[in-house]
């Protein structure tokens, strides 16, 4: 997470090549999401300490999508961080393919993944020492509650709490230091739970902007530690104009971000 100190800001860019959402202009297609994802990573290059780029719009796009999500990857590490968010998640054999496809075919810095396979699902993943894993532990949906609220036998704790304790032992083993969370920033007060149970794991805090999450507040849970962490933002950097101008919107968006977690930052 050197990328957090070099670029001086925890700024993370998400980019979603939504085919609905691309600015019409640009036209449909491979070509279209090319454009839009180029632009974008052209803007706010200076000012994201990382990128990232949802898969799935990519695998929406069939092999063309796949290919470009490359390029994407390739483009987006000349400038910072590239974390795919793939949430992926199986076993044995197959989260080793999982973790060959993303950081060794696509050269990505990190990715996310889904722990409820248990520790042998993830294992390929935390063995990168080169790599990074951010597992999803407390999301910014409004269904999260329907799995991870739940009470956990012996102590009662909830579900996402057992989660970060158990990454955190997992990060702990050899080789270790591979490990981060996913907490949801729609959350700051289970986020600061997490923290409790978890201090010295890297963060990925997505869901502010379109999505409703508090960006001074999670801050403020996080100030006392000086692990760091990345606080995603999606459309409401890609998403700041529709038109032409659409690269320049996310620039600006992209600078304004920046400066609210700074000043954030320094009030808590």
């Amino acid at each position: 997470m050197a990328a957090v100190a070099a670029k001086g800001s925890a700024l993370c860019v998400g980019i979603d090549p939504a085919a609905a959402e691309l600015p019409a202009h640009l036209g449909q297609g491979v070509e279209a999401a090319r454009q839009f994802c180029l632009q974008l990573i052209e803007a706010t290059g200076s000012l994201a300490a990382a990128f990232k780029p949802n898969a799935a719009f990519f695998e929406a796009m069939g092999g063309g999508g796949w290919e470009l999500l490359r390029e994407v990857v390739r483009e987006a590490s000349r400038h910072a961080l590239v974390v795919v968010d793939a949430k992926r998640g199986d076993i044995g054999h197959t989260a080793a393919a999982y973790a060959a496809a993303i950081f060794d075919q696509l050269g990505a810095d990190a990715c996310t993944v889904n722990p409820y396979l248990g520790r042998d699902s993830l294992r390929p993943f935390l063995e990168r020492q080169d790599r990074m894993a951010f597992v999803v532990c407390r999301t910014s949906n409004p269904g999260a509650a329907d799995l991870q609220d739940l009470r956990v036998a012996p102590d009662g704790q909830p579900l996402y709490l057992w989660v970060a304790a158990a990454v955190a032992a997992w990060a702990s083993e050899p080789p270790g230091g591979t490990a981060g969370l996913v907490v949801g920033s729609t959350w700051p007060e289970e986020l600061g739970r997490v923290r409790k149970v978890a201090p010295e794991l890297p963060l990925l805090l997505p869901g502010i902007g379109a999505q409703g999450g508090d960006l001074e507040a999670c801050v403020g849970q996080l100030a006392s530690h000086a692990t760091p962490y990345l606080i995603s933002v999606s459309r409401g950097i890609a998403g700041a104009s529709s038109g032409p101008d659409f690269a320049a919107a996310a620039g600006r968006a992209a600078a304004s971000f920046r400066a609210r977690i700074a000043a954030a930052q320094r009030a808590a």
